[in-house]
């Protein structure tokens, strides 16, 4: 039985799993990841997924656990390469169909609905989907009998035992699995740092019950768009305040009118209204639900922000609840946008100062919790940075699974279980995949390089005209400079820089047929060489040679 992750171990997103036996493959989840820091100008992270696309007759099916972008949002890029069904629960495929539907797809896609208890069987594999619960609801677990032994995968969850809807983690199905004996656990590893429980998810309808009845003014809630549960707890609110909701943001949009149609929420009467109309109530009667929680710079919440949204003006008592705790690498966007917010008047309340979030992810005494329902042979942590994995596989020696018997692994690794030791067998590709606008895969380490110098000390571009025989200047140098200084402000430096290419060129000509490469090569680098020496500076430098 081989397990590769093509993604989610030393990250946070991109979760993907693969599960092979013989030549059957089924896959577990397919998410996106938004882009770091240092991935200039990347939208959006995909798992490489070559390794399937090679093997395409043998992917059985793509199970999913639940609706988030980070589970199921490669799924429009994926697809087309890896046509097989996807099996999910009705809201999880709701939100998928979107998607698909997006990115012109949908008529390809084969969605097969399931719902927590059902059983799939596909090839050797038979897979029973089970609730957990999470911040979304119809979130699963699976537990996977294979021909090797019965292997489970938490997916997201908390032992939250008073869920919004009712419906907590079914712990006595997982025990019921344990007892019939778990070959490997993979568990989520995203809240291995915490100890304790996470708190439910209803204490932040009790927080919001709390902020509203001290907010005179209007008042703004931006969450993750995929969390059902706060949503409804929003509209809730607002209703027994006797407040009108206007919805901004394409993702909560389509993800409250999903919601809405498939019965996941419940609109109190009729206190939706259209932002355009948000004018005609007063302040006080009004809360505005947006999406943007994360600073995402073309956001509705980072606009509001900026005083940038065509409809929404921040004023002095307006109150923003930022219900949301940053994903790793967004601290400082969220930072500039909770700044942008107290400085046009607004009061906020994050994550950091009020108990205004609640984690959908188990703390550490959950994860322990789930390794004792479940008590597997061998453990594999998985959805985690490098960290997380770590902390992960020291909770499941404490709680009495031999460090021998845990796989703490990489991405591309591929894991060989079954009676024995579990050991590693060829490592396959699984780095990123950057979409950028329109292109998918065509952004590489060396096109982000290149936008790392260009960010950093701008671009150089020297146009030389010479004679294709003698190698003699017939016009020029001009030199264009952008991102490095500012051309009416270094006259001098220019004309130096300038006096530099003709020397030389002029060290090259007259010795036979000119080598254009070599000239080009030798500007770069005479070039690089007097800018860095004159300003301490490396700009990009482009030497273009026309010859006539």
């Amino acid at each position: 039985m081989r397990l590769i992750p093509l993604g989610g171990l030393g990250e946070i997103g991109r979760n993907m799993m693969i599960l092979e036996y013989d030549e059957n493959i089924v896959v577990i989840d397919a998410g996106l990841m938004f882009p770091e820091e240092e991935m200039l100008g990347v939208d959006l992270v995909l798992p490489d997924v070559s390794y399937l696309a090679e093997r395409k007759e043998k992917v059985l099916g793509f199970l999913t656990t639940h609706g988030h972008e980070d589970h199921v949002g490669a799924l429009p890029w994926i697809l087309p390469k890896v046509p097989a069904p996807v099996y999910g629960s009705r809201l999880t495929l709701g939100l998928i169909k979107n998607k698909l539907r997006e990115h012109r797809v949908i008529e390809q896609a084969d969605l097969r609905e399931v719902k927590a208890g059902d059983v799939v069987e596909l090839g050797p594999f038979k897979a029973e989907f089970i609730h957990v619960a999470h911040s979304i609801p119809d979130t699963t677990a699976l537990a996977i009998e294979t021909p090797a032994g019965m292997i489970v995968h938490s997916g997201d969850f908390k032992m939250d035992q008073t869920p919004v809807d009712g419906r907590p983690t079914d712990m006595a199905r997982l025990s019921n699995v344990g007892d019939r004996g778990v070959l490997l656990l993979m568990s989520d590893s995203t809240n291995a740092e915490r100890d304790g429980f996470t708190p439910s998810e209803r204490t932040i309808g009790d927080a919001f019950q709390e902020l509203f009845g001290q907010c005179p003014g209007r008042i703004i809630i931006s969450t993750f768009a995929s969390n059902i549960y706060r949503i409804q707890q929003a509209l809730n609110t607002a209703a027994r305040y006797k407040r009108k909701v206007a919805v901004i943001g394409r993702s909560m949009i389509n993800n409250l009118t999903i919601a809405q149609e498939l019965g996941y929420i419940q609109v109190p009467g009729d206190i939706l209204i259209k932002v355009q109309d948000i004018n005609k109530e007063p302040d006080e009667k009004l809360v505005i639900l947006s999406s943007g929680s994360q600073g995402e710079p073309l956001s509705a919440l980072t606009r509001i922000a900026a005083q940038e949204h065509p409809q929404v003006k921040l004023k002095s008592g307006d109150t923003v609840i930022l219900s949301a705790t940053p994903i790793p690498g967004n601290e400082e966007l969220v930072s500039r946008t909770i700044n942008n917010c107290y400085k046009h008047g607004a009061r906020v309340f994050y994550s950091a100062r009020n108990r205004v979030h609640a984690s959908g992810h188990a703390s550490r005494e959950e994860l322990k919790l789930m390794l004792n329902l479940v008590r597997p042979k061998f453990f594999m942590p998985v959805h985690g940075e490098f960290r997380h994995l770590a902390l992960h596989s020291e909770i499941a020696q404490d709680v009495g699974i031999a460090k021998d018997r845990i796989i703490v692994t990489d991405d591309g690794n591929n894991v060989e279980v079954g009676d024995g030791t579990p050991h590693f067998g060829n490592k396959v590709p699984a780095g990123y995949v950057f979409v950028d606008g329109l292109g998918v895969g065509d952004v590489g380490s060396v096109v982000l390089r290149d936008r790392r110098v260009l960010s950093q000390d701008g671009i150089f571009i020297v146009i030389v005209t010479v004679d294709k025989d003698t190698g003699k200047i017939v016009s020029g140098p001009d030199l264009i400079s952008r991102g490095f200084v500012h051309q009416q402000t270094s006259d001098v430096l220019l004309d130096s820089a300038r006096q530099q290419v003709l020397q030389t060129i002029d060290g090259k000509a007259g010795h036979g047929p000119p080598e254009w490469q070599v000239i080009k090569s030798s500007i770069r680098d005479s070039l690089s060489k007097f800018l860095y020496e004159q300003v301490r500076r490396r700009p990009m430098i482009i030497p273009i040679v026309v010859e006539v």
